[in-house]
C-alpha cells in the first residue's frame, strides 16, 4: 500500500496507517481504488488470451465504479465480459469488456469496469 501511496500522493489513512484504520469505517486497511483498477492488467492476461494480433492498445475507460473495498491483504478475482467486437481505423478491432473484480467473501464487488481495447494484426 505504502509503494503505491508513494507513486500516487494518496497517503489517506485507510490505506496507510493499519493502526487507525481498524478504528475506521471499514474496520481495517484497504486498498486504493485505483490500486484494484490496475490490478486488471495483469489479471486480464491470465483472463483470456488473444492471438493473431500485433499490438493492442488501451482505448479508454467508459466507466468505473468502486462498489465495495478491497481490505489488505483480501484474495480477488477476475472476471470478464466481451461485448460486440468492431472493426476499428487503421486494420484493426475494436473490443469492450465488462471487467468485474470480486473479493473472495463478498457478496459486492470491489470495482466494475467498462473498458475498450484496440487490438491490430
Amino acid at each position: 500500500m505504502n509503494t503505491f501511496a508513494d507513486a500516487t500522493g494518496d497517503h489517506q489513512w485507510i490505506h496507510t496507517d493499519p493502526e487507525k484504520a481498524k478504528d475506521g469505517p471499514f474496520g481495517g486497511p484497504i486498498a486504493h481504488g485505483y490500486l484494484t483498477l490496475s490490478l486488471i492488467i495483469p489479471l486480464f492476461g491470465e483472463l483470456l488470451d488473444i492471438t493473431g494480433i500485433s499490438m493492442s492498445v488501451n482505448y479508454g475507460l467508459d466507466k468505473v465504479r468502486f462498489p465495495s473495498p478491497v481490505p489488505v491483504g483480501a484474495r480477488i478475482r477476475l472476471h470478464g465480459a466481451v461485448g460486440t467486437v468492431e472493426e476499428a481505423q487503421g486494420n484493426g478491432v475494436q473490443m469492450p469488456l465488462t471487467f468485474t473484480v470480486e473479493v473472495e467473501g463478498s457478496d459486492k464487488p470491489a470495482c466494475v469496469a467498462q473498458a475498450v481495447y484496440h487490438h491490430y494484426a
